[in-house]
């Protein structure tokens, strides 16, 4: 994006289409419904906090937002366009904080991301793709009013932990498929498919994790860093949520590990199902090579053979071959390949 495309956009009619709830905060209580062209006015008024939520927006409302809070324009290039890695960067007095969402969509984890810009007297959410609505971070702090009246860092904790916690329901979900998958390894071996859905899971879990690790880094600075916009009382509760970060990547980790475990259970499964397979095959050729070669050695039709004239020949010949089959079927089956 350049700066004329900037310009061109900021003079465009701005849609009210991807704000999803914009609204003047004083002491921690809604007091107006607010449009986005009145944002500057109402954070300019000592003790407001203006709290704005954007779903997808289009450049000619990041543009509008832009203007109200005199935002940078390599963060609002970074808004309009997703992919994005996990940061926190510092523009001024101004935050511009990216985090990673997750959601479990039809077997597989689709990725969304947040772009939070934060300053003295306003915070400013823009959501793209899969992402849980931020409307119940929204009624649980205007609920608690003495919470929200911390300010706009207070948010921007609230949205933050929000995020992390929706890590849970997914992983919840793929743990109950690792179990499922877990039993059935241990009582046969898995299908094709199933082998296609372990490689699927530890691939999503990988990208899960590779999408929230950077959020430590972001949430440790601002529990560390001297930032303006985090007061002092408030990187307790960042240090919360790194924690509940490192957390999401422990269990990560230890599903991977038990898809791993699954994986090479399965190929134990089924080395050992290819293996007993291989012994009764190997014991029936044994058995049936006996009779195979005597009726081959007395089938031969040359005129001078010994016990050929044997009145009793024919059955003591059919002796031998059931007494040398019983034999080795009794010594396969007492060793287990039977």
């Amino acid at each position: 994006m350049n700066v004329a495309s900037l310009s061109t956009s900021r003079s465009e009619p701005v849609s009210t289409e991807g704000v999803v709830a914009a609204g003047a905060y004083v002491d921690g209580r809604r007091i107006a419904n607010i449009a986005i062209s009145e944002a500057s006015s109402w954070r300019a008024k000592p003790g407001h906090v203006v709290w704005i939520g954007l779903h997808e927006p289009d450049m000619a409302l990041l543009g509008a937002v832009q203007k109200q809070f005199d935002l940078h324009e390599l963060a609002i290039e970074d808004a309009n366009h997703a992919h994005q890695r996990p940061k926190i960067e510092q523009y001024g007095e101004a935050l511009f904080i990216v985090a990673r969402t997750a959601q479990l969509i039809e077997g597989r984890i689709a990725f969304g991301e947040t772009h939070i810009f934060v300053g003295d007297g306003y915070l400013v959410s823009v959501r793209h793709g899969a992402s849980t609505s931020y409307a119940p971070v929204r009624e649980r702090c205007e609920s608690c009013p003495r919470a929200l009246a911390r300010g706009e860092d207070y948010i921007l904790y609230a949205i933050l932990d929000f995020i992390v916690d929706n890590y849970s329901p997914v992983l919840e979900s793929i743990h109950e498929e690792i179990e499922e998958i877990e039993d059935d390894v241990l009582t046969h071996a898995i299908t094709k498919t199933q082998i296609e859905r372990l490689y699927m899971l530890r691939r999503d879990l990988l990208r899960l994790r590779n999408a929230i690790g950077p959020l430590v880094e972001v949430c440790r600075r601002l529990e560390h860093d001297e930032l303006s916009m985090v007061r002092a009382t408030m990187q307790p509760l960042f240090r919360d949520v790194t924690d509940h970060v490192r957390n999401i990547q422990e269990r990560i980790d230890s599903m991977r590990e038990v898809l791993a475990f699954a994986f090479e259970a399965s190929l134990l499964v089924g080395q050992a199902h290819e293996t007993a397979v291989s012994k009764k095959l190997a014991s029936w050729l044994a058995i049936t090579a006996i009779p195979t070669a005597l009726a081959g050695i007395y089938g031969m039709n040359f005129k001078h053979m010994p016990e050929l004239q044997w009145e009793y020949g024919y059955y003591i010949l059919l002796g031998v071959m059931l007494t040398a089959c019983g034999a080795l079927y009794w010594r396969f089956r007492r060793a287990g390949w039977l």
